[in-house]
């Protein structure tokens, strides 16, 4: 699946609600050995893997850093954003929630000669840890583009636009926020001055800057994850995206990412209470 936005911190429309739309029943449910296949040909797999290098932001909305609690927060991580334990629980949710028909759709792109480079690419874009680095390099791809009033900004966005960047991503994140926030607050890691209304509603005024911040986040990571693949292979991606049945799939992978990125974070903000900022010798 396209590059996720890790560093860029609404309510996601209650998960279960959205992940009940896609509720087929048993018998149409796709089997487990067809979701791991699932997983693997689309890259969601890494996309998964790649949520545990969001977690060092989890401090920083608390006011620390990750280097505060020394090695201790490398364990913490380790432990709660375990690959395995994210694999199954992506696992579990899809069981109950992709049909086979949608499975279908979307495993017969990505197996595809071009369905598979754009995985790969995909996937060595979600591990780059320093994000920084890759916004930078996409940033200067996209300002020649402009120099030379190259056609592909144009496919970009497209394909960003297809896979639906901004509007869920701002959504999302921003529930994230709240999750970890309330969580922390629960454990008595920090004490809100908010209620939950009055904290969504300070999120709610700043939803168009995110969604700007997003927007100029995910071209440069597009501009530099498919760099090596021409206008007409991102153009057929972007129609490939655009087809409804690939719609709901993403609409559900996008759901799914989110959903454990907020539960792990939960799990974080429960330990972190036993934990104290540390320097290692």
């Amino acid at each position: 699946m396209p590059a996720s936005i890790r560093q860029i911190p609404f309510q996601i429309i209650l998960i279960l609600t959205l992940l009940a739309a896609f509720v087929t029943g048993p018998a149409q449910a796709a089997d487990r050995a067809r979701l791991e296949a699932f997983l693997e040909v689309t890259g969601f797999d890494v996309a998964l893997e790649s949520i545990r290098l969001s977690a060092d932001s989890a401090p920083g909305m608390l006011g620390l850093e990750a280097e505060d609690f020394g090695s201790e927060w490398s364990r913490l991580v380790q432990e709660i954003f375990a690959t395995e334990l994210m694999h199954d629980m992506a696992l579990e949710i899809l069981g109950e929630t992709l049909s086979d028909a949608l499975l279908s759709h979307a495993a017969d792109f990505y197996a595809s000669e071009l369905g598979q480079r754009l995985v790969a690419a995909e996937n060595a874009a979600h591990m780059i840890e320093e994000d920084g680095l890759k916004t930078e390099a996409g940033e200067q791809i996209i300002a020649a583009l402009e120099r030379i009033g190259s056609p592909r900004l144009t496919i970009l966005h497209r394909l960003n636009g297809a896979s639906d960047v901004e509007d869920f991503s701002v959504r999302a994140i921003q529930e994230v926020q709240i999750r970890f926030l309330m969580a922390a607050a629960a454990a008595g890691v920090i004490e809100l001055r908010m209620e939950e209304p009055d904290l969504r509603e300070a999120m709610r005024a700043e939803q168009d800057d995110l969604r700007a911040s997003i927007r100029e986040s995910a071209l440069a990571g597009s501009a530099y994850t498919y760099q090596a693949f021409s206008d007409g292979e991102l153009a057929e991606y972007a129609e490939a995206l655009e087809q409804p049945k690939m719609q709901k799939v993403y609409e559900l992978m996008n759901a799914v990412q989110y959903e454990i990125m907020a539960n792990r974070f939960e799990a974080v903000a429960a330990r972190l209470s036993n934990m104290q900022p540390s320097q290692d010798l």
